[in-house]
């Protein structure tokens, strides 16, 4: 039983769907522990409802980005954690997670990567890109992280059809609908051990 961390900014509702799927036991893990950098945080107030450990880390406590990663990596140590997944977590990610945890922090991103990926591209910014460039498509990626943003190894991708009526709302509930399928996937291959990662590709065995 793989145990897992979640680390999120927001509401939570891939968490949720996380918890969800474990109840019903979808994949072979357990989320031991959720940590978030925003004390308002609803995915916080989630995993307390579920009996998960909640914790909120402060920045303003820790002197750089790598103390307070190094500080994650501590209660990483501490619930023995085997994969991380980042489920709405609005904070640059140091080599001293990368480094600790190469190819097990996964990451859900609301575009079909490599579009609209990158710098500034995060949530509801997303989908207001894809509405003025005019995309027909859109959909969400699961992927590793590794040192660059949204650059990392793809686990899965699921593309939708975008209704040329649709607002930048209407596109985001779309697509999230996306993520809470293929998020819940992913962690179930990487418990299963499916997932093998080579010249920066991933391999998903039958």
């Amino acid at each position: 039983m793989k145990k897992i961390a979640v680390l999120l900014s927001g509401g939570g509702s891939n968490l949720q769907s996380l918890i969800d799927s474990q109840k019903v036991g979808y994949f072979k893990g357990e989320i031991k522990l959720v940590i978030s950098n925003n004390k308002n945080a609803f995915g916080l107030e989630r995993a307390s409802n579920n009996n998960i450990e909640a914790i909120y880390l402060n920045k303003e406590d820790y002197p750089n980005n790598e103390q307070y990663d190094r500080q994650i990596l501590s209660l990483f140590k501490q619930y023995k954690i085997d994969l991380v997944v980042l489920a709405g977590y609005l904070r640059y990610v140091t080599p001293v997670l990368l480094e600790a945890y190469p190819n097990r922090i996964i990451n859900i991103h609301p575009s079909l990567l490599p579009a609209f990926g990158g710098k500034n591209f995060y949530g509801s910014k997303v989908h207001e890109a894809v509405y003025q460039r005019g995309a027909k498509i859109s959909g969400a990626t699961v992927h590793f992280i590794d040192e660059g943003q949204d650059t990392g190894p793809i686990i899965i991708q699921e593309s939708l059809p975008l209704d040329q009526d649709w607002q930048p709302e209407e596109i985001g509930q779309a697509v999230l609908k996306i993520e809470h399928k293929i998020l819940p996937l992913a962690v179930k291959y990487f418990c299963d051990e499916k997932l093998t990662v080579k010249n920066k590709r991933v391999y998903i065995k039958a």
